[in-house]
């Protein structure tokens, strides 16, 4: 998606060969046009699937989702990283590891938002190493839903993520695969493919 690598290359901050910062416009402050554009993505490639809810995990996942849920006419769920006050017994829970904090967070998403009828739209911020996603697709296999597949913003394809979920018969589709973030500079899949030709 053009749009966003072009955010990515303009405002994007490569910290080191392993992290790319985007909180200018996706996870800190929100580019409302650029999500409202990706959501549109995801609902064009996923339209057929019969989404009945469109599952992240707060924060950062929201925005993209929300908008693409709005396109597919769904409800959106986020799982939550701390257990609410108000949150009872009745919920389906998953560890996930989060390399970029170094932490392991439990999530948790209420047994009253998804059942087996469901076919369920995962998407998320980023896909690394694809912890985050096989978290979401344990909640959504918990629940005896189907996971319709993965929409990932941003894929740092130099990472294992896509590799696992495609192994485990998962659908992927990302909408910025980087290739590398070495020397400072974000390079992307496509580019590399259209350089080799």
């Amino acid at each position: 998606m053009e749009q966003l690598k072009q955010a990515i290359r303009e405002r994007g901050n490569v910290l080191s060969n392993d992290v790319l910062k985007v909180d200018t416009f996706l996870n800190h402050q929100v580019d409302v046009n650029l999500m409202t554009a990706v959501g549109e993505e995801f609902a064009r490639l996923y339209r057929n699937e019969g989404i009945t809810k469109v599952l992240t995990i707060e924060s950062s996942g929201i925005a993209p989702s929300y908008m693409a849920a709005a396109q597919l006419n769904s409800s959106l769920i986020f799982a939550r990283k701390k257990k609410s006050l108000t949150m009872n017994e009745n919920v389906y829970v998953s560890k996930v590891y989060s390399f970029t904090k170094q932490e392991t967070n439990e999530i948790t998403v209420s047994k009253d938002f998804i059942d087996s009828n469901d076919t369920v739209l995962i998407i998320d911020d980023f896909l690394a190493n694809g912890q985050a996603a096989l978290g979401l697709i344990d909640i959504v296999k918990q629940a005896g839903a189907k996971v319709a597949g993965l929409g990932i913003v941003i894929e740092k394809s130099f990472q294992n993520g896509r590799e696992q979920l495609e192994k485990s018969g998962y659908r992927v589709e990302s909408l910025a695969r980087i290739h590398s973030l070495e020397n400072g500079k974000v390079t992307f899949v496509d580019e590399l493919v259209m350089n080799n030709r």
